[in-house]
């Protein structure tokens, strides 16, 4: 069995007009939800065999604060410039090139593709992941290969607002 975390990044600042679009940075909100939502993660007892972000500074700050929340070693953060405003298809590729060492892995990056392959891979009808969101399902394979859309088990969807 395999495992993925889909997780979008926090609340972003736009605040700095004078930055791309890749480097802007979380806001306050954004700053706060995060280890929120890794500490969420740890109660539940999750702690994925890979963290692998977009490269995109307000996705690669999330996935650091939660890394650090639920204990995964920020040098073992891995980036992948594909992620970066992937639509469904890109990020199944992304997913299926993982090593089969990992049995759990935790990817961050954006919408709209994540609610897209969110929905594609668990048949679920979310309409948008919200930031710093997290939606879990499963998959009864035995390679990240295998995995296709309409095949995931949904585990869990959560955010910070969610009550």
């Amino acid at each position: 069995m395999k495992t993925l975390y889909l997780v979008r990044h926090a609340k972003s600042s736009w605040d700095y007009p004078e930055l791309t679009d890749f480097e802007r940075p979380l806001n306050k909100r954004g700053e706060r939800d995060s280890p929120v939502m890794g500490k969420r993660l740890r109660k539940k007892g999750i702690l994925p065999d890979l963290l692998l972000s977009s490269p995109a500074n307000r996705a690669l700050t999330t996935c650091r604060n939660i890394a650090q929340e639920i204990g995964y070693p920020k040098e073992k953060i891995a980036t992948d410039r594909s992620i970066y405003h992937a639509g469904e298809n890109t990020l199944l590729k992304v997913v299926q090139n993982v090593s089969d060492e990992h049995q759990t892995l935790m990817l961050f990056g954006h919408n709209p593709g994540f609610t897209d392959f969110a929905n594609e891979l668990a048949n679920t009808d979310i309409y948008n992941i919200p930031t710093c969101g997290v939606f879990a399902c499963s998959f009864e394979v035995k390679k990240w290969s295998e995995i296709s859309f309409g095949y995931g088990q949904l585990l869990f969807y959560d955010y910070p607002k969610k009550v």
